[in-house]
Parts: C-alpha cells; sequence; structure tokens
C-alpha cells in the first residue's frame, strides 16, 4: 500500500508530458498561422480602403467636370497616397438621354481585391 501511494506523488509520465507538449505545440502553430491571416486581411483591407478614396475621388473629378466623360470604356492612371492607381472606367448612356451611368474599378494591387463604384452623371 505504501509503495503504491509512493508512486502517485511522483509526478507526470514520459508519455504524459509527450501528449501535453504535442497538444501546445498544436495549439501555438495555430496561432501563429491564424495572425499571418490577421495580417494578410489587414493590408487587404488597407488597400481597398485606400482604391475606395481613390474611386471616390474620381467620382467627384468626374462629377464636376463641366464635360460628360465620353461613352466607352478608358483606362488610366493616378497618383494617391504616395502610389500609382490604375483605374478602367466604362460610360453607358441611360434610358433618360439626360444621365450618363459611369462604372468605376479601381485596381488594388497585386493580391489586393478591386474596388468599384458606379454613379450617374448628368449630361450638360
Amino acid at each position: 500500500m505504501a509503495d503504491r501511494s509512493r508512486r502517485s506523488e511522483e509526478g507526470f509520465t514520459l508519455l504524459e508530458m509527450l501528449v501535453a507538449l504535442a497538444v501546445f505545440s498544436l495549439a501555438a502553430l495555430a496561432l501563429v498561422r491564424l495572425q499571418a491571416v490577421a495580417l494578410h486581411t489587414a493590408a487587404d483591407l488597407d488597400s481597398r480602403t485606400m482604391a475606395q478614396i481613390v474611386a471616390r475621388n474620381l467620382m467627384v473629378e468626374w462629377q464636376t467636370d463641366p464635360r460628360p466623360p465620353a461613352i466607352g470604356k478608358s483606362v488610366g492612371t493616378t497618383d494617391n497616397g504616395g502610389r500609382q492607381w490604375r483605374w478602367h472606367r466604362d460610360v453607358k448612356a441611360t434610358d433618360d438621354q439626360r444621365l450618363l451611368q459611369v462604372d468605376v474599378v479601381v485596381d488594388g494591387g497585386p493580391g489586393a481585391s478591386p474596388a468599384m463604384l458606379s454613379f450617374v452623371r448628368v449630361v450638360e
């Protein structure tokens, strides 16, 4: 009886320690992977937000220009936030002859989501 109680007070076995270490290492690897995904998502969100700002700036520029944009597709670049942004514009006539529909897509860069914006412009 004394031998049995002495064994239970000796601590963990090597197998128990290895299992605990394996579980801890799997949890640590999962947290590192989660952090990498969170950083990638934050970078994509930052790029998408800036692309949306560029699209809105272009919209204001095209809305306030006295001449309406030409109907059809066009591409260009603009500088904003210390970098160049590539945009695609598609101008279409609407059922109302006084209005144009303008669709803008601003490329967010490699691996980033583009920003898309549509608006209606009055033909003067």
